[in-house]
């Protein structure tokens, strides 16, 4: 039944699953309203929530659009049911942002396998991930991306391996001049972001260790079944379904390496575990296995979400 409502992609199941991330939005702010006294701490909060909706909207429209779903709301919904793990990030602005900022160099990533327009999409692609590290470092890590489109679509001009250094050098620019205007310590705050802990041992409740296992093994599951179902896929998208796959692997590693770890830093798998999520709900089989797997993750993405309040 819950599987029949979002089968199809309409404005009301896209308002719905709007709705459900204001609405969740709301309940974790209210846990704490000294927020409401602040005009730039409410303005914080509100700009946080578009970023997320905006974030949802984005991941939905890269599976649709170069056609890695059918024409379904799924995408969205799974992007939501995976935030839920990870309420905390309804107030960690930097890492919303550098997620936000990753999924518009991604959406340009996929779609190179058009072969339209291959250079604006590779220097708009390195330029996002560049931007996206200066809110969190290790999403640099991302260009590796980039290189393997490169590799994969347009290996063949020597340009289209130039344009991530031009993007470097753009950021780095643009950097340099706000750090002069607002008298910012930029090596500071590049050796800050630099620093690496591969330690695990941050968590301050049994809910967050519980949140993290339950959203790894919900992980794993998609996964295999991603890794299983690959060759079933049309061969003209595999290589768009590898990226994806690349993506959710570099996800896990800038969590690894981060330092100031906590489980809000795995935000950079959501979206693609969203897409190999739909990817396994779209796939034939018993309707009774769909409805199972949604119902399961709902049931563990509320359990994570109230359990950390």
């Amino acid at each position: 039944m819950i599987t029949s409502v979002f089968k199809k992609s309409t404005p009301l199941n896209f308002s719905l699953v709007v709705f459900l991330i204001v609405f969740f939005d709301f309940i974790y702010q209210i846990q704490d309203l000294a927020w409401t006294n602040s005009a730039v701490l409410v303005l914080k909060k509100f700009g946080i929530g578009i970023i997320i909706l905006a974030s949802a909207l984005i991941s939905s429209f890269i599976s649709k659009r170069n056609g890695l779903s059918k024409d379904s709301a799924f995408s969205i919904l799974f992007f939501f049911l995976l935030f839920l793990f990870f309420p905390q990030l309804y107030d960690n602005i930097n890492l919303v942002f550098a997620n936000f900022f990753i999924l518009l160099a991604f959406r340009r990533l996929i779609s190179l396998q058009s072969q339209k327009a291959s250079k604006e999409k590779i220097f708009d692609a390195s330029l996002w991930i560049f931007i996206a590290s200066l809110f969190h470092f290790w999403c640099i890590l991302y260009l590796v991306l980039v290189f393997i489109s490169i590799i994969s679509h347009v290996s063949g001009d020597y340009r289209n391996w130039i344009l991530p250094f031009i993007a470097f050098f753009t950021v780095v620019i643009l950097f340099a001049i706000y750090s002069l205007a607002f008298g910012t310590d930029a090596i500071n705050y590049i050796k800050n972001g630099v620093e690496i802990n591969l330690s695990i041992d941050y968590f301050t409740n049994n809910y967050q260790n519980a949140a993290l296992s339950i959203y790894a093994t919900v992980a794993l599951f998609f996964l295999i079944s991603m890794l299983m179902t690959l060759s079933s896929k049309p061969l003209l998208l595999h290589a768009s379904f590898k990226k994806i796959i690349i993506a959710f692997f570099i996800g896990i590693v800038v969590y690894v390496l981060s330092a100031n770890k906590s489980n809000d830093l795995l935000v950079f798998t959501i979206a693609p575990l969203a897409m190999m999520a739909t990817s396994h709900i779209e796939m034939p089989q018993l309707k009774l296995n769909q409805e199972l797997a949604l119902g399961v993750l709902m049931l563990c993405s509320l359990f994570a979400f109230f359990s950390q309040l």
